[in-house]
């Protein structure tokens, strides 16, 4: 008898062992902290995640009334890009260096409203683009890079005759802008580095203008309310602010997986043969900063934080700070693999959503990118099949 019972709970072990899922490998993750913090910063890495994955506002916490989204995480699920269903809509600025016009409600379509009031529609005749959700891993790696390191890669005349001219998005500072000893004022204005079209210099101005505009929430920072124009009481505190802020910037960089395979080291070689790295620049190291977890980390993001045209196909008829209706800041591709993860099961890629594929994103390359395009499709099959099998590794 005791045979049997001991029979029945081995069974029973192992059938539970069949029965629980195992753990995701940590490289097929983007959420969770970067490695190196102490306790204290641990604990705002964990308030942080809290606030940007847990909080949802509703009409009695301050959403809207006029909104996209009600919670950060709704754009961004686990820390990754978002999908169609949380595309934004900018309008209101079609030259560079100008102001959006505010008198027709952009620079952002609120196109959700709370009971009681209606929401936005762009007025006939406004162009308007759509911007698809990054994903938020790593960020503080590159706002952690020097002004001058990015403007190494800025070549506005080409002159090195490669035909590509990156240049950096110079943008006016809000009033509560801080500028650390990385930034490099020109004329008043700092290298923006976050948003499709680097818009924001840091992140503070990234996460006060998302509860702003994407959620229609105020703060000391950005008092005023997006569908009255009209100065309110704060509805996210400072420390809250603060907290996000300081998860973003200890958010760990996407891991590479299975770097060793001889297709995906393949791969890396075809993405430097067709110059896909003159632009998508792979590797970085920071230098000295006030979180020492981000001091002197050399990282691979693939970008070089600069704008690029990227031809007539690409451009929207719309803009922000200096960048001209067809540039576009080099996305980073770390972490392009895991994108499906977080946007239904599928790529939606580009700035917009538009390409279903990274072949699609490849092809719909133009301007500055089109040496790259047109090389990628003199490829052999077999090459073709690495670089994707290589992009879908980061």
């Amino acid at each position: 008898m005791i045979r049997v019972f001991f029979l029945i709970g081995i069974l029973l072990l192992f059938s539970c062992e069949d029965l629980t899922p195992s753990a995701p490998e940590e490289n097929e993750l983007l959420d969770g902290p970067m490695e190196g913090l102490t306790d204290a910063e641990n604990g705002l890495f964990l308030a942080g995640d809290i606030a940007f994955n847990d909080e949802v506002f509703s009409a009695g916490t301050g959403l809207g009334p006029l909104f996209v989204a009600t919670s950060c995480g709704s754009c961004h699920a686990g820390d990754g890009k978002g999908h169609p269903f949380t595309t934004l809509t900018r309008f209101g600025q079609t030259i560079p260096n100008t102001a959006p016009d505010l008198s027709i409600g952009g620079p952002q379509l609120q196109n959700r409203a709370i009971p009681g009031f209606e929401p936005e529609i762009i007025p006939a005749g406004n162009p308007s683009m759509q911007l698809t959700p990054p994903a938020v891993t790593g960020l503080g790696l590159l706002a952690a890079l020097t002004d001058a390191q990015i403007l190494t890669n800025a070549d506005p005349a080409d002159l090195d005759g490669n035909g590509i001219s990156g240049v950096p998005n110079y943008i006016t500072p809000p009033s509560y802008f801080v500028p650390l000893p990385l930034h490099q004022p020109v004329a008043g204005q700092y290298i923006g580095r976050f948003g499709k079209k680097a818009a924001a210099i840091d992140l503070l101005q990234q996460t006060v203008n998302a509860y702003n505009q994407d959620m229609g929430v105020t703060s000391t920072f950005e008092p005023l309310d997006t569908s009255s124009g009209l100065t309110t009481d704060p509805e996210v505190s400072d420390q809250t602010i603060n907290e996000v802020v300081f998860y973003l910037r200890t958010l760990k960089a996407p891991i590479q997986r299975n770097p060793d395979d001889a297709q995906i080291i393949n791969g890396n070689t075809v993405f430097n043969s067709i110059e896909c790295g003159l632009c998508h620049t792979p590797e970085w190291t920071t230098s000295t900063s006030d979180i020492a977890a981000l001091s002197n980390r050399t990282f691979y993001p693939y970008t070089d934080l600069l704008l690029h045209d990227m031809g007539p196909d690409l451009d929207d008829g719309v803009t922000e700070g200096g960048a001209e209706t067809f540039e576009w800041k080099t996305p980073a591709l770390w972490g392009l693999g895991l994108s499906p993860d977080s946007q239904g099961g599928q790529f939606f890629l580009m700035h917009d959503g538009r390409a279903r594929s990274i072949e699609e994103a490849i092809l719909m390359h133009g301007g500055e990118a089109e040496n790259s395009r047109n090389l990628y499709q003199q490829l052999a099959d077999s090459d073709k099949q690495d670089l994707i099998k290589f992009l879908e590794s980061l």
